[in-house]
């Protein structure tokens, strides 16, 4: 069966004379180093897919993505405008909203929180809350009964539960005949929600917004208008072509604006986790070099008979570049195929080792993501892949360079 010489001799030389076992024994090491850094690369950024998406949604459920409102912070035609807008491209659902920021009372502790009006029926278009209740029902908030849905945390820290009352103290004032007062209202505790975020866990409560708009003195106005789309992603697009759609006295805004810095963050966050992993693949890339400086050493002699019988100093360059590119493709080639598999099944994979041995890595009461989600993209799978494997063939250079320029007479000279 006819080979080229070229392809030949380097499958031939990922095998050690027997003499020389230790060269296949790091040829093997080096195999395996890049197999690990490219599973572990591809698992941890699966996982730092799934924990962005996870956050992402769950930010999501209580923030539009995208709010309407006036440049005063106010809308006094939200039904009209609701309207105009339900026939725009992309736009799926809006509610209306009022919002500010208030104290809440109950026995002997306070606490600041974000006080949101909400229309029930609409709500379930623009945000999850509808679906994160842990205790009564989103339909419970009645116009004119004043009732209101606390998050889980600020329920505990007040200590209050279903038909405790609570009191809603706002910065408006009234005037009185003692004096100044801040305006307040006891409302009734409906409901509570969960939505795994801390910041609206323990900092928002929920009321019907004619209620809000009672408390407040807005009349009918409302705070905003909030906005569902069919593609999150779209939201920048859209609030563009709905400022020039509303003209001016609207101001637009947009999720990636609101949460800008923190998302951000985590995008940041994952870039450096992929750096300081590549090194680890770069580390065991450059593994390469030793493994074929030694081979160079062993082969010494081979190649300077290969020379005399009339092979150029390319194609011996040739050889070694393919051997490392080789090692290189192989160790690739089993680090997808691992980080593959482990991304795919690190949610079932994860559970079962916490069964095995009794613990538990994300523990419920301390995390409110409990578990490891996994999002594999394929283009991160690529990406790693090619640049490992340009990392070996890199690494490669230098001892084909050495093994080119080997000198048959003088490694002949005692032979």
């Amino acid at each position: 069966m006819f080979r080229p010489l070229v392809l030949y001799l380097a499958l031939r030389y990922t095998r050690a004379k027997k003499r020389t076992h230790f060269i296949s024994f790091i040829t093997f090491t080096s195999i395996l180093g890049i197999t690990l850094g490219v599973t572990a690369l591809i698992t941890v950024l699966s996982v730092m897919n799934g924990f962005q998406s996870e956050l992402r949604r769950r930010i999501l459920g209580m923030t539009s993505h995208v709010t309407v409102t006036g440049y005063d912070g106010r809308l006094r035609d939200w039904r009209a405008l609701a309207e105009r807008l339900q026939d725009r491209p992309h736009v799926v659902g809006s509610a209306p909203f009022v919002e500010a920021q208030v104290m809440l009372s109950f026995d002997r502790r306070v606490s600041g929180s974000m006080l949101r009006g909400v229309l029930p029926e609409r709500e379930a278009q623009v945000s999850a809350v509808t679906e994160r209740m842990t205790a009564g029902r989103m339909a419970d908030l009645q116009p004119g009964r004043f009732g209101i849905i606390l998050g889980a945390e600020l329920a505990r820290y007040l200590g209050v539960w279903l038909g405790d009352k609570v009191t809603v103290i706002t910065p408006r004032i009234t005037t009185t005949p003692a004096g100044i007062l801040p305006r307040l209202k006891r409302f009734t505790v409906v409901g509570v929600f969960e939505v795994g975020m801390y910041e609206y866990d323990r900092n928002m409560a929920l009321v019907h917004i004619e209620d809000a708009a009672r408390l407040l003195r807005l009349g009918d106005a409302v705070s905003g208008l909030r906005l569902k789309l069919d593609d999150l992603f779209l939201a920048p697009r859209v609030t563009m072509s709905l400022l020039e759609f509303l003209g001016p006295g609207y101001f637009v805004t947009d999720w990636t604006r609101l949460h800008s810095n923190f998302f951000r963050a985590v995008q940041m966050e994952k870039r450096v986790m992929f750096i300081i992993l590549m090194l680890i693949v770069a580390v065991a890339a450059f593994n390469i070099v030793s493994t074929l400086v030694m081979v160079v050493t062993d082969k010494r002699t081979d190649i300077a008979i290969l020379r005399t019988q009339g092979m150029t100093p390319g194609a011996v360059m040739a050889v070694f570049v393919l051997l490392g590119s080789i090692i290189g493709l192989v160790g690739t080639v089993a680090g997808v195929a691992g980080g593959v598999a482990l991304a795919l099944n690190v949610e079932t994979i994860v559970p079962a080792i916490e069964r095995l041995f009794g613990v538990h890595f994300l523990a419920a009461d301390v995390y409110y993501i409990s578990e490891l989600p996994s999002e594999l993209h394929w283009e991160d799978v690529w990406r790693i892949a090619g640049m490992a494997y340009l990392l070996s063939l890199l690494a490669t250079l230098y001892p084909a360079w050495q093994a080119s320029r080997i000198k048959p007479a003088e490694e002949l000279r005692y032979e």
